[in-house]
Formats: C-alpha cells, sequence, structure tokens
C-alpha cells in the first residue's frame, strides 16, 4: 500500500516538517506570552525571571533534549 500524500509530502515528511518549524514556532510565542505577563504584571527583574524559569521549563526540556540527541549524534 502506498502512503498516503499531503501536499507533496508522506506523513513522515510532514510530520518531521512540523516537528522541525511548528513547535520552535509555538515555543517562540510561549516566550512572548510570558515576557508580555511579567510585563503587565509588572513583576520586575526577579519576578521575570522567576516566570520565565516556572513556565518556561518545559521547553528548556524540549530544546536540551534536542541539543543533546544532536552531541550525540542520535536522530
Amino acid at each position: 500500500m502506498e502512503d498516503a500524500v499531503l501536499f507533496g509530502l508522506t506523513f513522515p515528511q510532514l510530520e518531521d516538517l512540523a516537528f522541525k518549524i511548528l513547535v520552535p514556532a509555538f515555543i517562540l510565542y510561549m516566550i512572548f506570552i510570558i515576557g508580555n505577563l511579567a510585563w503587565k504584571s509588572k513583576a520586575g527583574k526577579y519576578g521575570t525571571l522567576w516566570l520565565f524559569l516556572a513556565l518556561g521549563i518545559g521547553f528548556i526540556g524540549f530544546i536540551a533534549k534536542g541539543l543533546i540527541q544532536y552531541l550525540l549524534g542520535i536522530e
């Protein structure tokens, strides 16, 4: 059976593209949201640091995972 094609891409190709483009775009949007939250709440430097640490720990782990995979040559 032939792989289903969507926009000229197979599903694994589309999944890889989304994972490499859309997830980082979503992370950048989340950084913007956290920064906007810190600015509107007038959190100050220390409060902003804690907001980014507490709310951004998930994508920090995601970025670290990708970096570790790259450094170890795991794909």
